[in-house]
């Protein structure tokens, strides 16, 4: 049976702006919908506090980092405090800056324009996922020229 890699996917908590609620809901359909044997989140409060788990896994496994605005809280503290992420993306990217920083929205008040957006962001988050796991593959057939365990093809 081979085994599954697990990749992480830390989202921003932002609050206070759309970009962060639609960040956080892409990342919930990865890990409900899209990969759920595959994903594990990191809860960015929780690794921001100092939480062991979250920051090994994030040392340890490729991990995603998704922004809800071009601040990229996710992304740097995933750097700061467990070294380089696999990839990362910003919802202001996808959906607009000006959407983005727009008023935050309860999950209970979605439209379908909003379903629209996580449904975009989370497609992206799986296309970049597909990525980390070429690249792992790669990497365990032996024919990265990398030598690192990110993945990638250099």
């Amino acid at each position: 049976m081979e085994k599954t890699l697990k990749i992480g996917v830390v989202s921003c908590s932002g609050e206070d702006c759309l970009g962060g609620t639609i960040s956080r809901l892409a990342t919930r359909k990865m890990l409900d919908e899209l990969r759920p044997s595959e994903t594990v989140t990191i809860c960015l409060p929780l690794f921001l506090a100092g939480g062991a788990e979250e920051r090994k896994f994030a040392e340890a496994y490729p991990t995603i980092a998704v922004d809800g605005c071009d601040k990229a809280c996710a992304n740097r503290a995933t750097e700061k405090y467990s070294g380089k992420v696999s990839d990362a993306l910003v919802v202001s990217d996808f959906i607009g800056k000006e959407t983005a920083e727009g008023k935050p929205l309860s999950t209970r008040y979605l439209t379908e324009e909003h379903r629209a957006m996580v449904n975009q962001v989370a497609a992206e988050i799986n296309t970049r996922f597909d990525k980390i796991l070429a690249g792992a593959a790669r990497q365990s057939d032996g024919n990265s020229g990398c030598g690192c365990s990110c993945g990638c093809s250099k």
